[in-house]
């Protein structure tokens, strides 16, 4: 509108070409220019040319599409969340950024603050194996419910790479014998263990003090047993890095939860097992800073004697042990005429079962309901 005015002038012999430029702030030549655009194609000739629409454009039905589904299905997640589902399930192919930008201005997600200097992150240890950490988060797991439950998770501290996660009601000694046990059964004997200082990781003699190197709980045990150190994190900042998985699984996982139909314990268990795990390890584990592994096999299989509770006991006058308001009745055994008074070691193994060891001797097996195995039927 102003160059119109200001060319009006110029044809009413008003201003001179030069003082009509001045007054626009361009060269003569520029005005000439302008002149006769606007006498060919009118107010729009003056558009600038250098604005035409990209040929690398995303399609704007697809761009709609993206948002319906957003609004419709995927309310909450994150972009990246959000894009990973549409590549998975949708057939989507525009990019990550021009994604964000449009949900950003139809302010359908909140555009992230810009982060603050931190401490600097503790090394990773170079090599699989060297050192896990093993943590707990309490959340409301299963979509639509609102009981909480405890989600158990053992990872590789070199890769940050998932190898056991799990739900049970309460984290504990019996939670931690089961990521051990599913880690060793894969992958071997590893180096370090890493985790908080929970009543069933350490004893704790002053509350917020050093942890005992004497007394040892069950966990604390049977790590001693296999060779592995334990380490114990004295604040939130030292387990950062079990801290920020925890951070994306509880953004991600009820939301896969329901996407997938998961709705009891028992269901999420496998399909965390068989599906979410090799998963996030392809979406989010690392490299390590070097090749092999630091993990040994157990050739002997002795972690399955160790990883279970073991008490000691002493055998009362019928020639029983009482355990967990059972009576395991001893039998007859070519080692003595009985074991009245004698001090035995008993194992509970995770499936309910029962053992009683003299030393390095296995005096009998037993079922959860404390009857004796007969020595044919655990053999076969």
């Amino acid at each position: 509108m102003r160059f119109a005015d200001v060319l009006g002038r110029s044809e009413r012999s008003e201003l001179s070409q030069m003082e009509a430029a001045e007054l626009l702030g361009i060269s003569e030549r520029s005005f000439r220019r302008w002149r006769d655009r606007h006498r060919e194609f009118g107010l729009p000739g003056l558009d600038d040319r250098r604005l035409a629409p990209s040929l690398r454009r995303a399609p704007v039905a697809e761009i709609e599409r993206m948002l319906g589904l957003y609004r419709d299905l995927y309310r909450g997640f994150t972009v990246q969340h959000f894009h990973e589902q549409l590549r998975k399930r949708h057939n989507y192919v525009l990019g990550y950024t021009v994604t964000k930008l449009h949900l950003q201005r139809e302010g359908l997600v909140v555009r992230a603050k810009t982060r603050s200097a931190h401490r600097k992150k503790r090394p990773r240890r170079p090599m699989v194996g060297m050192m896990l950490h093993q943590d707990a988060s309490t959340h409301a797991w299963l979509p639509g419910e609102a009981r909480v439950y405890d989600l158990v998770v053992t990872m590789e501290d070199a890769t940050s790479a998932l190898y056991s996660a799990f739900l049970v009601d309460q984290e504990g000694t019996a939670s931690s014998f089961r990521g051990l046990r599913e880690v060793v059964a894969r992958h071997g004997l590893f180096c370090s263990l890493y985790t908080d200082r929970g009543s069933h990781y350490f004893f704790t003699p002053e509350a917020g003090g050093k942890v005992s190197k004497t007394a040892l709980t069950q966990v604390g045990r049977a790590l001693r047993q296999l060779g592995i150190e334990h380490i114990a994190a004295y604040s939130p900042q030292a387990r950062g890095r079990s801290e920020r998985v925890f951070q994306t699984l509880q953004d991600r996982l009820p939301k896969e939860f329901k996407l997938a139909g998961v709705d009891s314990v028992e269901a999420a268990n496998i399909w965390l097992r068989d599906s979410f795990i090799p998963e996030h390890n392809k979406r989010f584990a690392v490299e390590a800073e070097q090749e092999g592994s630091a993990f040994v096999a157990d050739a002997t299989g002795a972690w399955r004697e160790i990883l279970c509770l073991q008490d000691d006991r002493v055998v009362g006058p019928d020639n029983t042990v009482k355990w967990d308001r059972l009576s395991l009745q001893l039998p007859p055994s070519r080692l003595r005429p009985h074991f009245v008074k004698t001090t035995v070691r008993v194992h509970a193994y995770p499936d309910g079962r029962l053992a009683v060891f003299w030393g390095p001797h296995r005096l009998g097996d037993y079922d959860a309901q404390g009857l004796i195995i007969a020595p044919e039927r655990l053999a076969a």
